[in-house]
């Protein structure tokens, strides 16, 4: 019987910017472990930056540059959370089931 192996999109690009790929059927390996690790990074760092956005937001004088920092790094937090739901996504695909996990075209 031939094993199913997907590609595991990783939650960081390579050096062009261009989407990174890991091939491995070991999940519990180095590069596997460092993936997880960092995407869980990712999240946590986004759900603090979601709570600073709310404190600011409700601040009726939040200073422009302020607001203008806030939207580039909630862009760059929510490009992480996408690009996380996409390899979570990807993974929970199986063999015969229609792939749901279409990458984004912003990561092509």
């Amino acid at each position: 019987m031939t094993s199913y192996t997907e590609l595991r999109l990783l939650p960081w690009p390579g050096p062009d910017g261009k989407p990174c790929f890991l091939s491995t059927d070991d999940a519990d390996g180095y590069l596997s472990r460092l993936a997880d690790n960092t995407e869980a990074i990712q999240l946590d760092l986004g759900v603090e930056l979601l709570g600073h956005a709310q404190e600011v937001l409700a601040d009726s004088e939040a200073d422009p540059d302020e607001l203008r920092l806030l939207a580039a790094e909630l862009t760059y937090a929510l490009q992480d959370v996408v690009r996380v739901a996409t390899s979570r996504g990807r993974c929970l695909s199986r063999p015969g089931r229609p792939d749901h996990a279409e990458l984004p075209t912003h990561f092509k």
